[in-house]
């Protein structure tokens, strides 16, 4: 099967979660993956969270960086992290515990082959915790499915559905996770490639996706969805 290495330029968290959505509405036959170029920091929450929880969380010095992502869970700081996102046919598989479990196997999977000491978290809870201001915040604890290390969670991620396609945006929490980029996206890449029998292809995202992000990212910048609830 073949699948995509997306190329995308720098973005903000406006530009990021536009182009995710556009992507996702494409429907892509083949699977997709494209790793972040940030353009300043900024922050992500889930779909569902009620914005005076999340702008009491919300990390210091990232000013109005942030917005209201397509997919669920809790608050994700993007200041060092190595953030991801993929898109695919889900093959009929329904439960989203199924595709996140053989997601991050995979991605497990291509850590320990970068030299991390990690696991899958075996039990806990289906939502993001919620942290001491009360919005939930994905890496305060980790939940079933998500990647931990010694130190605690690393690695967790968020999908939504549009039709028989999975968006999936995922976030690596590592402090030197950007630094290391290249090794860790090769070996991520690898340990999916193997997983879904993939054959990598790089390009850039069409013309037709490029306008749609441009149409959509006036929405991701608008009061009217980021304090929606």
């Amino acid at each position: 099967m073949q699948g995509i290495l997306l190329d995308s330029p720098a973005l903000d968290v406006f530009g990021q979660m536009a182009l995710d959505e556009a992507l996702a509405k494409s429907r892509p036959e083949a699977f997709c993956i494209r790793f972040f170029r940030w353009k300043g920091g900024g922050a992500t929450f889930g779909y569902a969270q009620r914005i005076r929880e999340v702008e009491r969380a919300l990390p210091p010095g990232i000013g109005n960086s942030y917005t209201r992502r397509p997919t669920g869970g809790g608050i994700v700081p993007h200041i060092d992290d190595l953030t991801f996102s993929c898109v695919f046919p889900d093959g009929g598989v329904l439960r989203p515990t199924e595709i996140y479990r053989r997601l991050h196997s995979a991605l497990l999977g291509g850590l320990r082959g970068a030299g991390m000491d990690a696991r899958l978290c075996a039990k806990g809870g289906s939502a993001a915790p919620q942290g001491p201001e009360g919005a939930s915040q994905c890496f305060v604890q980790p939940v079933a499915m998500d990647i931990l290390s010694e130190a605690g969670k690393i690695l967790g991620g968020a999908i939504r559905r549009y039709g028989s396609t999975v968006l999936y945006q995922g976030s690596l929490q590592l402090p030197e996770a950007r630094a290391r980029s290249e090794e860790l996206e090769t070996a991520m890449l690898g340990s999916l490639a193997s997983e879904w029998e993939l054959q990598w292809i790089r390009q850039e995202s069409e013309a037709s996706v490029q306008e749609e992000a441009t149409a959509l990212e006036g929405k991701y910048r608008s009061a009217e969805w980021i304090r929606k609830m």
